[in-house]
């Protein structure tokens, strides 16, 4: 297997060989602009890596990441439209720099695009890798209500928050890992393992991402620091805050989720303070390396090489400890 940069670069540039501009340049342009802005192709390079942990070419597996990648940032342009957000990756959203119609359009034509790419494998694999893709669209859907009916719920749980992340996030990771197994034509209970493994992986990335929403640095994060606080997202940090809490902070804390003031700075400061006196800061880190341990575990039941264990071990070392 190569290191990560190596993937990160092959993919990067079969990204730009496959997907150019054409007519016409308004539905096409913004697709360029989503796909260009950058970010940690997490999904794609863990495509790669499973293809190669199973013993085939990385590069047999380069249209199945590619329409991963597509698809996630599709999901991305219609959720910046329902969050209206303003930054991704630090640059407008393409509802900003366009309008939301061109977002809803060319969000479609990626999910088109995404199922073309499986066009370029024989039937079999063609089959699999459909169905599992229409599967896990389905659930990345469902997810994503979930996610807009927590916003004016106050009893959301844990484990309904947990089932969310899970559904949004983590089964694209799991369905990632698992297309790089179809492809390389891996036994099913391995194709099933490595599904498991990215998926507990996907959840301890969304607690990371959760939590660097509200702690990380603003240079560095990409997004809107603060944006669930503003957006009164019900995450992991804001139920264990509301379950640790006093009496006190826990009615400050839920009726600031209740608010949208025009300026959100002391709002943001506030439930900042609230998540790290209350303890919910510290159990959503411990949370994080609890669901990265898990997923080490299930590597043991993997029919390959400790090497390449240890490789993808070394993917959940780097998201566990991620600052971006």
């Amino acid at each position: 297997m190569q290191n990560i940069p190596f993937y990160h670069r092959a993919f990067i540039a079969y990204l730009k060989e496959k997907v150019q501009s054409k007519e016409p340049n308004s539905l096409y342009d913004p697709i360029l602009y989503i796909l260009g802005l950058g970010g940690k192709r997490l999904r794609p390079i863990l495509t790669l890596m499973t293809a190669e942990a199973f013993n085939d070419d990385y590069e047999h597996a380069l249209n199945a990441a590619l329409s991963v990648e597509i698809f996630h940032n599709f999901s991305l342009i219609h959720d910046d439209i329902m969050d209206a957000a303003p930054l991704r990756r630090g640059k407008p959203t393409v509802h900003e720099k366009w309008d939301i119609n061109t977002g809803i359009l060319s969000g479609d034509a990626m999910l088109i695009m995404a199922y073309q790419l499986f066009e370029q494998y024989e039937a079999s694999t063609f089959q699999d890798l459909a169905k599992l893709f229409s599967k896990t669209a389905l659930q990345v859907c469902e997810g994503q209500q979930y996610d807009m009916d927590f916003e004016t719920r106050d009893d959301v749980q844990v484990e309904e928050y947990l089932k969310m992340i899970e559904f949004k996030t983590a089964v694209l990771v799991g369905a990632a890992m698992k297309m790089g197994a179809i492809v390389a034509s891996a036994a099913k209970e391995d194709q099933d393992h490595i599904y498991e493994f990215g998926r507990l992986l996907g959840i301890a990335f969304q607690l990371q991402d959760d939590y660097l929403d509200a702690f990380g640095d603003p240079e560095t994060f990409g997004k809107q620091v603060g944006g669930d606080i503003i957006e009164n997202k019900k995450t992991f940090l804001y139920i264990k805050a509301v379950e640790f809490s006093d009496e006190d902070d826990k009615l400050q804390l839920q009726h600031l989720f209740g608010i949208n003031p025009t300026d959100a700075s002391d709002k943001i400061e506030t439930v900042r303070q609230i998540f790290q006196s209350s303890g919910a800061a510290d159990t959503t880190r411990n949370e994080i390396e609890n669901y990265t341990k898990l997923a080490f575990k299930v590597l043991d039941e993997l029919s390959i090489p400790e090497n390449k264990k240890d490789a993808l071990k070394e993917f959940g070392h780097d998201l566990m400890n991620r600052r971006v």
